[in-house]
This record gives C-alpha cells, structure tokens and sequence, in this order.
C-alpha cells in the first residue's frame, strides 16, 4: 500500500472518530489537569525491558521537573515502575481505558481528553513518543504548532503502524545506523516523500557506566555464559539452551545463565542444562551477575542494539552474537567476540554457536584482549553523558523550532 492510500485511510478514520474527540476534549476541560507540564511522554509499559529501561532514562535526562507520562498499555510487572518514579516525572497509567479491545471506544475518548491536556498549557510542550501505538493514534489531534518527536528501537511493526503519522513529526529518533537504512528503503518501497527522510537522527543508547570492570579472565574452571532479555519470538532463546545441551554432552565446563523470565520460551526437557535467575531490577545484582560472567551469548534473527550488549561490554565480557542490527557496528570477530552470519538459519546458527563456545572454552586467551576492548569501547561510546546531551539538544532545536 503507498504512502498516499495510508494518508486517505487516516482522514476517513478521523472522520469517525470526530464524535469521540470532541467528548474527550469536554471532559479534559471539565476535570483539568492539576499543574502545568512542559513535557509529555507517551509510553506503553513500565515492565522490565531493554525498550522500558531507555525510555525511563530518557525521561530521566530531560525531565526537568514539569514532564508527565502516560503509560498506555497493560504492563506485565511493576519492576521498572520505581525508576520511573525516580525520574521526576507524574505517571499516569491510562492502560485500563487505552488498552482494552472490548471498550475501544474509551481509547478514543481519551485521544480527546490528553490532546485537550496538552492544548491546555500555558507554555506550548514538547511531546515524546516513545513507540507507542496510542502516542501516535494521538499525534493528528495535537495541534500542529506543538513540537512531537517519536523514538524507533528497530524495524518492527511500528515501522508501519507509524506511516500514517509521519508528518506529524518533527524528528525520529533511531537507535541503529543499520534501521535508519532499513526504514530509508522502506520509505521508497511505500513511496514515502523524501523530504521525511531528512528527519531521522541517530541517538545510540546509553548506559551508566560500571564503577568497576571484569579485571581479570579466568582461565581455568567453569566458563560463564550469560543470556539477558526478554522471551520473544526473535530472541530464540530456546537454541541458546540447545547450545547448553550440546556444550554439556560434549563434556565441556560450561554454564549457561538465563537472566529474565524466559522458561516459557524453553522445552521442559532442556532446563537441566540452564541456571534461571529469573527477572531481576535490583542494579548491585544485576552488575554481579554481568561481573561474574565471560560471554554474553545472544542468538536473535532481529535487533536494534541490546542494552544487554552494551552493560556486557562495559564490563568486559566477551559477546557471541548473530550479526543483526547496530551490533556489527561494535563487535569484530577476534576482536571483543564473534558474530554468527546467516542469521536467519536457525540450524545453521545453533551449529556456530556450539562450535563458537566450544572454541573460548578450549582457548581463553584472546578474553583477556576481548576484555579490554570491550571496556575501551564502551567508555567511548556508551556513556550517559553523551545520550543526555544527545537527547537535551534535540529538545532545545525542537522548541526553538516550533517558538
């Protein structure tokens, strides 16, 4: 479908739902807002998550004590809430009205209620979408002279649902030199006008960075394998664990740790060959475990740049990775890892990733050199200060645009 059919469907939709925005926009000036905010962000969870953990360090960085977040859909845990909590800013969980298909009409209503929130303040705000389908199905009845700038972690189903919402905003901030490639040629399959391309900026993830570093390799004993994430489909989190099973009937002193709750993506019959950690958000925990690692093991078909990645690396653990997304930007074979090619072959990539490990494991030396380039890397290139100055700056050219 071309980019024109995508604009002609979004105008007969608002047409529709008209009704609904006016409603909306009654009851906002009915039941105001209690303060002023200069800042609104839009985000769908406050659950665990690589995606949750920028958003709350966005927030963190440029809130200045008059931003506000919505949050739109039902979160699976609380665990992130408190560091959104620590940023400063009000939250506001609309996910029982925004987030229920049997009651959709409430979603509707309430694109009336926060557009009319935001039309109130007294000093024009910035709104921040961070890949949230109800930020953008919100985006057209902003006022157009209201600065909105939305966030893309990589190329997924957001790419598309925000085709329709392009224009609305003024900067897109992608994490991945390689999605900005990728959504360049998705713009001219969609016969997306070009001018829209000029508004991508690159912003790479941040991270704080660790106080103290792996200082040395363990040559000898157990080799630490670490996986960090989620369970979702592109992670195929289920070979890492069919590589544990090969590691260990090969006889090799290997293992494999799973950290984040992912024992519904694993058959029954591998857990013996896996050490779950479960979910944590303690962060003098989480740093132990990245410490008492050596490799970070990730073996997805689809990424933007894992802050896994990068918390690895800053502490010097070696990464074994497919080579998707940004991550070939940052890990060379022999270099701080090695990355599988072909990786959308799944037995292919089980076969490397055994061969890969049985590798470290018969020959440790080259950590100590993965080790000290991986720490060298990340403190050039991952550190907060550079994604506050970052993201504070596209936030200054924004208002000084829309002034």
């Amino acid at each position: 479908m071309k980019y024109s059919v995508y604009i002609i469907k979004r105008k007969i939709e608002n047409i529709i739902i008209f009704p609904f925005i006016v409603i909306g926009r009654l009851i906002a000036l009915l039941k105001p807002l209690k303060k002023e905010y200069e800042l609104f962000y839009f985000f769908p969870f406050y659950h665990i998550g690589g995606a949750e953990k920028v958003h709350y360090q966005i927030a963190a960085v440029t809130n200045k004590g008059n931003g506000i977040i919505f949050f739109t859909r039902k979160s699976l845990n609380n665990l992130y809430y408190k560091q959104f909590e620590d940023t400063g800013c009000t939250l506001v969980d609309v996910s029982k009205y925004t987030d229920n298909k049997f009651l959709y009409f409430n979603n509707l209503v309430y694109r009336g209620i926060i557009s009319q929130y935001i039309h109130a303040q007294k000093k024009k705000p910035l709104v921040f979408n961070g890949q949230c389908n109800f930020g953008y199905k919100i985006s057209p009845w902003i006022n157009k002279d209201i600065p909105q700038i939305e966030l893309i972690h990589s190329l997924c189903s957001f790419s598309y649902i925000r085709i329709p919402f392009i224009e609305y905003y003024y900067k897109t901030v992608m994490i991945s030199k390689k999605r900005i490639e990728d959504h360049l040629e998705l713009y001219a399959q969609y016969h997306i006008p070009v001018y829209y391309n000029q508004r991508i900026e690159f912003i790479l993830n941040g991270i704080t960075l660790p106080e103290t570093t792996k200082q040395t390799i363990n040559n000898n004993g157990t080799l630490q394998v670490l996986y960090v994430g989620r369970d979702t489909e592109e992670k195929r989190v289920h070979l890492i664990a069919m590589v544990a099973k090969a590691i260990k009937e090969n006889n090799y002193d290997a293992e494999f740790i799973f950290m984040g709750e992912v024992k519904n993506a694993i058959p029954v019959e591998l857990y013996a060959y896996c050490t779950f950690l479960g979910n944590q958000n303690d962060e003098e925990k989480i740093n132990n475990i990245y410490m008492e690692a050596d490799v970070l093991l990730m073996l997805s078909t689809t990424e933007g740049f894992p802050m896994a990645i990068m918390e690895a690396m800053a502490r010097g653990l070696a990464v074994v990775s497919t080579d998707v997304g940004e991550i070939p930007y940052h890990v060379q074979d022999n270099k701080n890892g090695f990355l599988i090619r072909n990786p959308y072959d799944d037995n292919y990539v089980l076969n490397q990733a055994i061969i890969t490990i049985s590798t470290i494991i018969n020959k440790r030396e080259p950590l100590e050199l993965f080790r000290l380039n991986n720490i060298e890397h990340a403190q050039t290139y991952f550190g907060l200060d550079r994604f506050a100055k970052s993201y504070n700056q596209l936030f200054a050219e924004a208002k000084k645009h829309y002034a």
